[in-house]
């Protein structure tokens, strides 16, 4: 008795193991897609608090009927609103939104879903964060990714703080216009380490081929910057008033590749 015991619960441990090995891998015939929140580094503020109620996927593949309506996007079920703290999300830490499974084809939008209760802190005191009455129906962030079905990919949505907060005129109203953008974590980018971590805050700007990427260093001086097209780039740090400038010229960008720059050292005007 005491050995059929044993049999049925190694039986139970061995089909829970299984059971948590499949559901880790794509359905048949589809890919997985885990979705990333992170945030490039703001120093204006203290903490930066959006409420997110959901997440909404616009995929195109064989025999879908993809539209503008909202019966036509797949969310990704939250239970309740997530108050996310974007300042945390820095120095490449991440926040897993949600996963889900999709046919193979076109990831073409997402669309992110904030509820009314954002806001930021500075030295102690909370400021409310107006959003504008045309963003209730969610912000649509441009993708257009393949997935390949037997695969998994990460999907990172990119919050730039520093850009979608605006303070209103004479109005004292600080109004929330997030800037977004999207792309697969694999995808090429740039990281590296700027010190002293006296010099912050450090601001990095990469510039080329048309396009300007901004970012701050996090508080152990490293910084991520993914999403680059491949091309040539010029990197500028722009330390405190204390500390030089300095500019890295002609860094390579490849397609797939995360590079490596030097680490740079800052000086004292």
């Amino acid at each position: 008795m005491k050995k059929i015991a044993n049999f049925l619960f190694l039986s139970l441990i061995f089909l829970a193991a299984f059971g948590c090995d499949t559901d880790d891998a794509p359905k048949s015939g589809q890919a997985k897609v885990n979705f990333y929140l992170v945030d490039a580094p703001t120093v204006a503020f203290d903490e930066v608090w959006i409420e997110v109620l959901a997440l909404r996927v616009k995929a195109d593949y064989e025999e879908s009927e993809m539209t503008e309506d909202d019966d036509s996007w797949e969310e990704i079920i939250f239970e309740g609103s997530r108050y996310i703290n974007l300042l945390d999300l820095t120095g490449g830490n991440s926040l897993l939104l949600g996963t889900d499974d999709f046919p193979e084809g076109e990831i073409d939008q997402v669309r992110l879903i904030l509820g009314e209760d954002n806001y930021l802190m500075k030295d102690g005191e909370r400021f409310e964060l107006k959003t504008p009455s045309a963003q209730q129906s969610g912000l649509k962030i441009k993708v257009d990714q393949i997935v390949e079905a037997g695969s998994e990919y990460n999907l990172v949505i990119d919050f730039d703080v520093a850009k979608s907060i605006v303070v209103a005129g004479n109005s004292g109203n600080i109004i929330l216009k997030p800037v977004l953008r999207a792309f697969l974590e694999q995808s090429q980018g740039l990281q590296g380490q700027v010190l002293p971590i006296e010099a912050q805050p450090i601001q990095v700007t990469v510039s080329g081929g048309g396009q300007v990427y901004d970012s701050f260093v996090s508080e152990s001086g490293n910084y991520v910057l993914q999403g680059i097209a491949p091309g040539t780039y010029t990197i500028t740090f722009t330390p405190n008033e204390a500390y030089n400038p300095v500019t890295v010229a002609d860094v390579l960008v490849e397609a797939g590749k995360l590079t490596s720059v030097p680490a740079v050292t800052l000086t004292l005007k």
